[in-house]
């Protein structure tokens, strides 16, 4: 099995939908760190299991400098953009999302 992981970082806005008061219900911004796993049992053509460019480039195109509440089809807390990105992703199995200093996420695929 080989095995990348692709570190990068993105700033964005979002505001969260919950069943509680809370600050983070007011329009707010990130410098999120993301990180996303991809594993595969054969390399490519090229001799990668993903180009690490090709894994940037498709979650900052959507993500970067955008207000997430107008791009995603979800209440975008770290977990579900965890998830998200993870299934944007045919290689991916696991993303970490890093919100804010000791504030993290992580979604793994069950296999």
């Amino acid at each position: 099995m080989f095995y990348i992981e692709k570190t990068f970082d993105i700033s964005a806005s979002h505001r969260l939908c919950l069943d509680y008061e809370s600050k983070c219900q007011r329009t707010h911004g990130h410098n999120w760190r993301i990180t996303v796993y991809c594993k595969s049992r054969e390399l490519d053509a090229n001799g990668m299991v993903v180009d690490f460019s090709e894994v940037k480039r498709k979650i900052k195109r959507v993500l970067d400098h955008q207000d997430l509440n107008e791009v995603l089809p979800f209440n975008p807390t770290a977990e579900n953009i965890a998830r998200w990105i993870t299934e944007q992703i045919p290689q991916c199995y696991k993303t970490r999302v890093q919100e804010s200093e000791g504030n993290v996420a992580i979604y793994e695929k069950e296999e």
